[in-house]
């Protein structure tokens, strides 16, 4: 059971009240589950009864007060005969259950066919072990709650389906070495993401680069970077110290960045010199 007796957060997931456009969504998916269970002369209570589930978490899922997860979707469509249609919801709301920042991210990562990351104060998000993602989220000062924590875990996971994509697209990281010696979540946690670095350098489609700290010449001194490059010839990139840190798409500004990171990775280690790298720190413990 979840941390509410009626199984709420158990089984759903929370709104996000800032994001207008998901709400809205989650909103009109549940007038239309609701109209459903009106038109077919079920009250709630017959309803909860026969799909077992608590009345609160119908109500709130039939008011957008909360978004019902593919199991609850599953037994409603059943209950209500809809025939596959409350089904047909679940695509949608797992959608929106992720912040709209990241779901926009997710979203030109998937069309990206070039994508380009120097990461300075954390292993980047598409390279991160679950378990080090949750450490990150769970450290975060002023505390997210449990629910944030497991939706923001969740969305992070689900943009590395990135690696499951054919054709590929061209993937570059450059880490800082201290990104990768600082042991978030604890030694376990940590060796287990080093492990999965290890496992995700073998990728053809892929060049992990670290940045040592006694690099003496440094061009991403001004923060970190990532670019994506599109089919049709487009670009969107952002850095921390460039531009106020708002993304640009204009040829000028994104080729300053271009360039920027062609020296970052020109002066980070090579591929084979940095896999040797997270093996020795592998072997240090």
């Amino acid at each position: 059971m979840g941390v509410d007796s009626d199984g709420t957060e158990e089984h759903s997931w929370s709104v996000d009240p800032e994001d207008e456009q998901g709400a809205a969504v989650v909103a009109a998916l549940g007038r239309q589950m609701r109209a459903r269970r009106e038109a077919m002369g079920l009250r709630v209570a017959d309803l909860a009864a026969e799909i077992t589930y608590g009345e609160a978490l119908i109500y709130k899922v039939e008011g957008g007060k909360r978004i019902a997860k593919p199991e609850y979707l599953d037994k409603l469509d059943d209950a209500l005969r809809a025939g596959g249609l409350v089904r047909a919801m679940a695509e949608d709301l797992s959608r929106v259950r992720y912040p709209k920042k990241v779901r926009d991210l997710a979203q030109m990562e998937e069309k990206a066919v070039e994508i380009g990351v120097y990461s300075v104060h954390a292993v980047h998000g598409l390279l991160q072990t679950p378990e080090w993602a949750r450490a990150m989220f769970e450290m975060r000062q002023p505390a997210y709650s449990r629910a944030e924590v497991e939706r923001f875990l969740a969305a992070r996971m689900a943009r590395r389906s990135i690696f499951d994509r054919d054709p590929a697209p061209a993937l570059s990281f450059v880490q800082e070495e201290a990104t990768l010696r600082r042991r978030i979540g604890g030694t376990m946690v940590w060796r287990q993401q080093l492990e999965h670095l290890l496992e995700v350098v073998q990728l053809r489609n892929l060049a992990f680069q670290v940045m040592p700290m006694d690099c003496e010449v440094h061009a991403g001194m001004d923060g970190g970077i990532e670019m994506l490059k599109f089919g049709d010839g487009s670009a969107v990139g952002r850095s921390e110290g460039a531009f106020y840190g708002r993304p640009v798409s204009d040829a000028k500004r994104f080729r300053i960045l271009e360039l920027r990171y062609g020296m970052i990775r020109a002066q980070a280690l090579p591929p084979r010199e940095s896999r040797a790298f997270v093996e020795h720190l592998l072997g240090e413990t």
